[in-house]
């Protein structure tokens, strides 16, 4: 192994400003300090190439394989020396490395490129990182290709509910039409819903979990889920921290809970526990009251019309907050029991089939990342 500056291996360059009032929808993703935030018609630099936070989210580092577009906020690295690193173990270099801690500017956080060319690194020869490179990128694929199949079955289990409880259109509703053809409703004071089914305010169906863990010692590695661990538009909930210490109260959840992050609700972050654990205060924990309708309520939680309400009737204006007194009036549709068993036959599999897709990526995670720099710096060969 070699030591460089990282000046003398790569070149930082400027990224440009583009507004979000001059975007247009295109195939191109516009990179920022903290990844992919928009799109846009035309690309300033091919891909594939190295992202790193300049000011925001200093430091951070991406690795993106379009043709892309990076604003100001960030940098994009051209390699100088081919010969010397390769352009993906540069970004795995990196990932490790201490940018996110050589802010130039207290009052405005910023990562300054002679700083940046300053810090030294230990290279091996490029057949070693080839190496690396290809052992990380298979541990990579894998969760890539089970984040694909939880995203397939999310879709699945949402376009079930929309089918069956939105347009009504569920098995054996040929036999619940009217002599033009449409489903035959009943007019009740939450809404119109099939002959037969019930319709009913979510507090009803659910427990309002405000179990509070006071500041100070919990058990030894206790899962902990911030809003910052909770995906957008997945309920799958597989990044938490292991903490023994918990600076402010916060909330107790158990395995299978529904939590919903009531901060910015248009988030849409929702999801299924997949473990017992503590959580933020500003997270709804709802436990179904009834075993037969966890999977429903799931689906009724993760829904646009749900997270719409949510969002329509916020209070706040800075950092708005859902609020419960307004959602546990939701109007959920259960049907007879029939249809609510051929339901749950579908999508409880699914929920469970993403908790062990969601958990075995966890512990690639951890895998990986234990690996990498010990990779990296060496220690282990390959």
């Amino acid at each position: 192994m070699k030591e460089y500056k990282l000046g003398d291996i790569v070149t930082f360059h400027y990224g440009k400003s583009l507004p979000k009032t001059k975007r247009i929808n295109g195939p191109f993703p516009v990179m920022s300090s903290a990844g992919v935030t928009g799109w846009h018609n035309e690309s300033l630099v091919k891909g594939p190439g190295v992202i790193v936070g300049r000011k925001g989210s200093i430091g951070t580092v991406f690795y993106e394989k379009r043709d892309f577009f990076p604003i100001d906020t960030c940098y994009f690295l051209t390699v100088n020396e081919p010969q010397v690193v390769d352009l993906k173990f540069l970004y795995y270099l990196l990932l490790g490395s201490n940018l996110k801690d050589l802010n130039s500017d207290a009052a405005v956080p910023g990562l300054n490129r002679d700083i940046a060319y300053s810090q030294k690194f230990l290279i091996p020869e490029l057949n070693v990182q080839e190496k690396v490179v290809e052992l990380i990128d298979d541990y990579n694929d894998l969760i890539e290709n089970n984040n694909r199949r939880i995203t397939i079955l999310e879709d699945m289990a949402q376009s079930l509910y929309r089918e069956w409880f939105v347009n009504f259109r569920y098995p054996d509703h040929a036999d619940n039409l009217d002599a033009d053809g449409n489903p035959k409703l009943v007019d009740l004071p939450l809404g119109l819903i099939p002959e037969g089914w019930e319709v009913k305010p979510l507090g009803e169906l659910v427990e309002f979990k405000r179990k509070t863990i006071k500041k100070g010692t919990v058990s030894e590695n206790t899962p902990y889920m911030g809003l910052e661990h909770f995906p957008r538009k997945s309920i799958a909930l597989s990044n938490w921290e292991e903490v023994s210490e918990i600076g402010s109260n916060k909330l107790a959840f158990s395995r299978g809970d529904i939590l919903f992050g009531k901060i910015r609700p248009n988030f849409h972050k929702v999801g299924v526990a997949q473990v017992d654990g503590l959580c933020s205060s500003d997270t709804f924990v709802l436990s179904p009251k009834e075993r037969t309708h966890h999977s429903l309520i799931a689906m009724v939680t993760f829904s646009n019309e749900f997270v719409a309400q949510a969002v329509q009737t916020a209070q706040g204006s800075k950092m708005p907050r859902a609020s419960w007194d307004v959602l546990q009036e939701f109007a959920v549709y259960v049907p007879d029991l029939k249809t609510l068993e051929s339901f749950n036959s579908v999508v409880t599999p699914a929920i469970e089939q993403i908790r062990a897709l969601s958990l075995k990526n966890r512990n690639l995670k951890l895998q990986r990342d234990m690996l990498l720099p010990k990779l990296i710096s060496g220690q282990i060969e390959l």
